[in-house]
């Protein structure tokens, strides 16, 4: 297995995760673009010392986005929506609520 610091890259911290986080008891992460369901759920597991009742991916198209006369696009990424055994909580991301 991969280090877990490598599978998820951070948190993804908006309004909508925020409320399914308090609602749901659901986590949003940026992962590798590579990793897996069975990999996110040992890396969350392992960072974080909670069980992890599912997980959900989804993969994020990188946009297309221009400087004056430049086109480049953005790297395409992936993103991950655990949800947590009833009860539980990661301490680190819940900001202390």
């Amino acid at each position: 297995m991969k280090d877990p610091r490598i599978i998820i890259r951070y948190p993804i911290v908006t309004e909508k995760s925020l409320i399914a986080r308090d609602e749901n008891g659901q986590y949003i992460f940026k992962v590798a673009v590579d990793a897996n369901k069975h990999q996110v759920r040992q890396a969350v597991e392992k960072l974080f010392h909670v069980h992890v009742k599912g997980v959900n991916i989804m993969k994020a198209k990188g946009k297309v986005k221009r400087l004056g006369r430049f086109e480049g696009k953005r790297s395409d990424w992936k993103k991950a929506v655990v949800t947590l055994a009833k009860g539980e909580r990661i301490d680190e991301l819940s900001g202390g609520a």
